[in-house]
């Protein structure tokens, strides 16, 4: 279960074991920077955990001023957001969708969720992990609505490749 959340900070040494064998899973659920703490120093170490999907590693000891200044770094926008994705563009500052050259009128919240399935595409996204990251509902008594955005966002970007996944969710094909 999933609460809202921006950024992971995971200590390497769990009780059970490295932490680093969770960090794939993890990723494959919720799309979040993580950063690793630890008190192993080897290069090996530090290449394994970010070869794992953590995009830093902090050796212990460390002062808290660096963490709190990496957490800033990996919190801080890129550039203005835009992406691109074959024929669709998002300019997330104006809130902004073109499809094939046209500029498409879409509310605030299919403007989240398409951003979102574009920064995942050609990941399958569950109902509940777009529940909770476009709208921010951990528990929803239905998750329909995602339905029916879904199906606006096909009707207002005709030929857009949002597949649904059957029993799971949905997943907008990379162009």
């Amino acid at each position: 279960r999933w609460l809202r959340a921006d950024l992971v900070i995971l200590d390497r040494s769990l009780p059970d074991g490295d932490s680093l064998r969770h960090l794939p899973g993890w990723l494959a659920q919720k799309a979040l920077p993580v950063i690793v703490l630890t008190a192993r120093v080897e290069v090996g170490d530090r290449v394994a955990g970010l070869e794992a999907g953590a995009r830093d590693y902090l050796s212990k000891p460390f002062a808290h001023a660096e963490l709190l200044a990496r957490i800033r770094a990996q919190l801080r926008p890129l550039g203005d957001g835009s992406l691109s994705l074959g024929a669709l563009s998002l300019q997330p500052a104006r809130q902004s969708a073109n499809w094939q050259g046209r500029e498409v009128a879409l509310t605030r919240t299919e403007f989240e969720l398409l951003a979102l399935l574009a920064r995942m595409a050609g990941r399958v996204m569950s109902r509940d992990e777009l529940l909770n990251q476009v709208w921010g509902y951990e528990h929803f008594p239905s998750t329909r609505t995602v339905d029916t955005h879904i199906l606006q966002l096909r009707q207002k970007l005709p030929g857009l490749a949002i597949e649904t996944v059957r029993g799971v969710g949905y997943r907008l094909e990379k162009s």
